[in-house]
């Protein structure tokens, strides 16, 4: 049983790796957006897509794997925190450019240009608080997601069923206790990394919506 515990664990965690989380986001907004607001172009839905991809998950990953080939980081994994610093410069700058991509270029709806803001500066937090404390950067995307999903119901002026908020919060425990198991960090660490990108990811749109 606990070897198989082990197994969902890890899959999962490789899974939900913070760096494949924004494009999970952004493919789940434009299905979403197309089919309950607007029709979006699938060329434009596409660039997004792949562009997410590109920016918040190959690139970042790409000098990861540069940095583990030069023997500065264990694993893709970055399990020790005194490593993560120079993995997680770069993998802000990717964000940062993913952000201008959905503002400026692609010029996104609204909720989804100040999510990629949001993440931008999650991640940028992340980067700063593990240099002190090894706070949960899985859960930190996570938490995003769910953040951007919220930010998502508060653009388009929906309610959520309740069957549909357990799935993500259940989700989103799942992956606390699959983090848990492995050792990779303790309760706190992966409570507020969830609280972390949760809050990042929708409070700008909030903001933006009760200021307006």
């Amino acid at each position: 049983m606990r070897q198989a515990i082990d197994i969902v664990s890890k899959v999962l965690s490789v899974l939900l790796y913070p760096l494949f989380v924004p494009t999970y986001g952004i493919a789940i907004f434009c299905w979403a957006y197309s089919t309950q607001v607007e029709p979006l172009a699938w060329i434009w839905s596409t660039v997004a897509i792949v562009g997410t991809l590109l920016l918040t998950g190959i690139l970042p990953i790409t000098a990861i794997w540069i940095m583990i080939r030069q023997g500065l980081v264990s694993s893709l994994q970055i399990e020790n925190a005194n490593e993560r610093l120079m993995p997680y410069i770069y993998t802000v700058f990717g964000f940062g450019f993913w952000c201008y991509l959905m503002m400026a270029v692609l010029k996104a709806p609204l909720f989804i240009g100040l999510v990629s803001i949001g993440a931008t500066v999650a991640i940028a937090l992340v980067a700063v608080i593990n240099i002190w404390w090894k706070i949960s950067a899985h859960l930190t995307g996570f938490g995003g997601l769910v953040g951007g999903f919220l930010s998502y119901c508060l653009g388009v002026g929906i309610v959520p069923s309740v069957w549909v908020f357990s799935i993500w919060f259940g989700l989103s425990l799942i992956l606390m206790f699959a983090r848990l198991h492995l050792k990779a960090h303790t309760g706190a660490q992966v409570c507020a990394g969830w609280l972390l990108g949760m809050t990042c990811a929708f409070l700008p749109y909030c903001i933006y919506f009760y200021a307006s």
